[in-house]
């Protein structure tokens, strides 16, 4: 019984994903034109090619979500924290607030972004008065006094975009933590920043581990926010492969970017949930 029951989910991973996988697969090692048609000729050449090509983008696209990634944590953290332990009665309504992006579409919250950064909106105009732009643009994410078209558009864009993802699996960690170790460790004379380090950190990692896989995975992919946010200079590796499927029409470069990006996310997953020390993810 468990296995018919198991049937219907394989057949849908089956159908949707492994079939679609072996096809992209053999669409990566093909050789032709759309005019002419592909063929496969086990030309694995086109993943060496296409990694020598577009090697810069790779790399832009891991360093975007892993700063992404990082804000998201420093952000979440304290927020996921207040919620299990200090909201109270407001509990609910904070985690309503936190999946609120969520009733909108993902399209209109990165828009909404090209209005929060104009070069004559508010914001730029604080980061001018405190002269923040000027340490950005030292560091080489803004231009001048622009923050649109800008590496910093694109991760804050990243960043609000996949915050949700970070949260919730940190507050779902937290809140399973059993307050009576708090209360031990204060009996022991623990101050309270011993008592985070000790006790509090280490029971959330599991959370931990599972917030930052949930927001680096899907923005080291992602190319809505560079394309709306970004510029030519900011372009991400899921750009090139949204431009070599749909404009350009390089079928089998398209496939191959695919699938080396695929493989470095799930070298680097591997060895960060092997070096995290923790396998009980959220």
């Amino acid at each position: 019984m468990p296995y018919w029951l198991l049937l219907p989910g394989i057949l849908w991973l089956i159908v949707f994903f492994a079939l679609p996988m072996i096809y992209q697969a053999s669409t990566s090692v093909q050789t032709g034109s759309l005019e002419e048609g592909y063929k496969v000729t086990w030309h694995f050449a086109t993943y060496w090619d296409a990694l020598s090509e577009y090697w810069p983008q790779f790399l832009r696209s891991v360093l975007y979500a892993a700063a992404a990634t990082v804000l998201c944590l420093v952000l979440g953290y304290p927020l996921a924290y207040l919620i299990a332990f200090r909201a109270g009665r407001w509990r609910n309504l904070i985690m309503v607030l936190v999946i609120a992006p969520f009733f909108t579409s993902f399209l209109i919250r990165t828009l909404a972004w090209k209005t929060i950064l104009a070069d004559s909106g508010p914001v730029v105009s604080t980061l001018n008065t405190l002269h923040v732009l000027d340490v950005t643009n030292w560091l080489g994410w803004t231009s001048g006094d622009r923050v649109l078209a800008t590496p910093l558009a694109v991760v804050c864009g990243l960043t609000y975009n996949f915050l949700p993802f970070m949260i919730l699996p940190l507050y779902t960690s937290l809140e399973r933590i059993d307050g009576r170790l708090h209360e031990a460790a204060g009996d022991l004379y623990a101050k309270p920043w011993t008592t985070f380090r000790k006790v509090t950190f280490p029971l959330s990692m599991p959370g931990v581990v599972s917030g930052t896989l949930l927001t680096f995975i899907p923005a080291a992919g992602d190319y809505v926010n560079a394309e709306l946010l970004g510029s030519t200079d900011t372009r991400m590796i899921g750009n090139v492969i949204q431009t070599q499927f749909l404009r350009i029409l390089d079928y089998p470069t398209a496939a191959a970017l695919s699938f080396i990006l695929m493989a470095a996310i799930l070298f680097m997953v591997t060895f960060y949930i092997r070096k995290s020390g923790t396998e009980d993810l959220v």
